[in-house]
């Protein structure tokens, strides 16, 4: 193996990069990106970069002379639009073609965007630099902004919206923010955070209409009202970039599969991040993870792999999100989770568990960090819910 391509200008695919020069990989190693910028960094995007804009100096993953000096060649602003597995070529949207004898996929996910009509204004969303310096424009103290779905980016928006002075209505499908994430508790627990901070949640509702009105829009909403808006956005889940493997042999399905050691169907093919869904030996299930630690863990993981060092990757996955005074983190898995365990529940603090099967599978902890460290090692532990000594309720299953 003389030539690894590194498709995806992410998080994974940049610590994919680093793996391989770490492990002792001295062949080519090339580094091909969509995006018109050197990889950077994108939880700040809904936070920092919309307060006081974007510094790529601070948002670069890595400073511009690290890919020299580590013998990385970059390919930036070219988008893979095809897969050549017979050939082990990758095309490109210029028309050229880079070969590889191994290849990380790591292409991420992009945001879902709302059906348009004709008179419709613009609907803004959140994944890159274009997208936040687009949205940080339009985020004047006073105007009125409307979001459209209560996920994790819409709650951290909204946040930061209010800190610089905007009116913020949410217009959520669910009955509790983050309700199909983390279930109705903690759900109904970040809606009373936010209600303090002044944010309206619409909930159980969708939005039928988005018209142009003047500069802004009016919304309207399943349940009859009317909502007008000066700014309208949407944070409304992501989906997996793998069109460009159609009829390439490597097998997708909301995401590349990959093995528990992130190959995949094609020999010499592995994937990672966003767009990796694996079987994870440790919850005994094939999932897709969408969050920051996963991508630099799976990235290095991939890159071992592709050397002929895989292992199962089985990590707990781990993700955070700060709203207002609120730092939230979490372990593990609480989907398809048939217990729940509710620590604490107040203004400051929430900590809950989730079990299936009789072992604890995840925990959220806000403003509980000595909780955390020890939920995270219950999980990896498989540690029984009798042995935390909770008395969990039944909520389904």
């Amino acid at each position: 193996m003389r030539r690894i391509a590194v498709v995806g200008g992410s998080l994974a695919g940049v610590h994919a990069a680093e793996a391989l020069r770490e492990r002792g990989f001295e062949g080519d190693v090339t580094l091909i990106s969509a995006e018109n910028e050197l990889p950077y960094d994108r939880p700040p995007l809904s936070k920092e970069a919309l307060i006081s804009g974007v510094a790529m100096e601070r948002l670069g993953l890595r400073a511009p002379e690290w890919y020299a000096d580590n013998a990385i060649t970059t390919r930036i602003g070219s988008a893979a639009v095809g897969l050549d597995t017979a050939r082990r070529a990758i095309l490109l949207d210029d028309g050229t073609r880079a070969g590889y004898d191994g290849l990380v996929i790591a292409t991420g996910s992009r945001p879902r965007r709302l059906p348009s009509t004709e008179n419709a204004p613009p609907v803004q969303v959140l994944r890159s630099i274009e997208d936040s310096l687009r949205l940080r424009e339009r985020l004047r103290p006073g105007r009125h902004l409307v979001l459209i779905g209560a996920g994790f980016i819409g709650l951290e928006i909204a946040a930061t919206a209010r800190h610089l002075g905007l009116d913020v209505t949410i217009i959520e499908v669910g009955q509790v923010p983050l309700g199909r994430a983390l279930g109705d508790e903690v759900g109904s627990w970040f809606r009373t955070l936010h209600a303090r901070n002044g944010v309206e949640i619409v909930c159980t509702c969708t939005v039928e209409t988005i018209e142009r009105q003047g500069e802004g829009a009016v919304l309207t909403l399943s349940n009859g009202r009317t909502v007008n808006a000066d700014v309208v956005a949407a944070g409304v889940g992501a989906s997996p970039v793998t069109e460009w493997l159609d009829g390439s042999g490597v097998q997708t399905a909301n995401g590349v599969l990959c093995y528990s050691d992130l190959s995949t169907s094609v020999p010499g093919v592995v994937a990672a991040g966003d767009v990796a869904r694996w079987y994870n030996p440790l919850f005994d299930e094939e999932i897709r993870v969408e969050h920051w630690t996963n991508a630099v863990e799976q990235g290095r993981r991939a890159a071992h792999t592709l050397l002929g060092e895989g292992e199962a990757f089985s990590a707990v996955p781990y993700f955070w999100t700060d709203q207002y005074d609120a730092r939230m983190r979490f372990v593990g898995r609480a989907t398809a989770a048939s217990e729940v365990a509710v620590k604490e529940f107040d203004d400051e603090r929430l900590v809950a568990l989730y079990g299936r099967d009789g072992l604890v599978r995840g925990a959220v902890c806000v403003n509980a960090p000595r909780e955390l460290a020890r939920y995270r090692t219950a999980i990896r532990d498989q540690v029984r819910w009798d042995d935390v000594g909770e008395a969990p309720s039944r909520i389904g299953g």
